[in-house]
């Protein structure tokens, strides 16, 4: 299928591992340019010359210099979307937070993607068309154990997301959420052998329950996950917008899931 995206412009963060990565490559498989942002300079740099002719930028969209560089670098270029990704907030029940955690977990998972949203709304708005894609998580259909920081603040870009689309509805631009259950990135993997570490259990057997919790009983793969999420970037599009969409095997129980 032609997604009409070659030599389109398309911003993705979180882009040198997981699912940020493969949906940049899936972008760069259908002719579109790629400004990729991630923390690790040398991880952008490898990724930029498998990938010749995409734009780097260094650094951790939650702070103000980064967004500022983000927006120099655009200037008046026409931006056709948006992958807006990163990691979550650390794993712990509700009694171990304090105050303290809850005001960095609302920096890193809500505030910066509210101000990069309103940061490029407004051209979108006035090229009457815009494709904004929120990865969150499983956790804004079903609360996972163990990450209420994760839990309700992904909820709070949910609530903001479904607000914003209603709002600008007949601008163009549209927003949606997908919610990744378990993939086959390296976070999963760290998570897997955690828990090895922590309950002496080898880490295929692990991995084995986190696969038996799924309807399909198997690990997401993060380029089946990339190519809805390219489809979401794409004109096809255009009549979904303030969706949270999961994509986790049936891992949800929810008949809203």
């Amino acid at each position: 299928m032609n997604l009409h995206l070659t030599d389109k412009l398309f911003l993705v963060g979180g882009a040198t591992s997981g699912l940020g990565k493969a949906i940049l490559e899936q972008l760069v498989a259908e002719g579109a340019q790629v400004i990729a942002v991630a923390r690790t300079q040398q991880k952008l740099e490898a990724l930029k010359k498998i990938h010749n002719g995409i734009e780097i930028i260094t650094g951790d969209l939650s702070k103000e210099a980064v967004l500022d560089k983000v927006l120099q670098q655009l200037e008046n270029r026409i931006l056709t979307g948006a992958v807006i990704n990163s990691g979550g907030p650390p794993a712990m029940p509700v009694m171990e937070t304090t105050l303290s955690d809850w005001d960095e977990a609302y920096k890193t998972v809500v505030r910066w993607k509210i101000a990069l949203t309103q940061a490029l709304l407004p051209k979108m708005m006035d090229n009457g068309y815009g494709r904004l894609l929120y990865i969150e998580s499983v956790s804004t259909k079903q609360p996972v154990e163990n990450l209420v920081l994760s839990n309700a603040m992904r909820l709070a870009v949910t609530g903001y997301v479904k607000t914003l689309s209603q709002e600008i509805g007949g601008s163009g631009v549209t927003l949606n959420i997908l919610g990744p259950g378990y993939h086959a990135t390296q976070r999963m993997e760290n998570l897997f052998a955690k828990n090895s570490e922590l309950k002496g259990i080898p880490e295929e057997e692990i991995r084995k329950t986190f696969s038996d919790q799924t309807a399909v009983k198997q690990i997401g793969n993060p380029q089946d996950f990339a190519s809805l999420a390219v489809w979401l970037l794409s004109p096809m599009s255009g009549y979904i917008t303030g969706q949270t969409l999961t994509v986790d095997g049936g891992l949800v129980k929810g008949t809203m899931g």
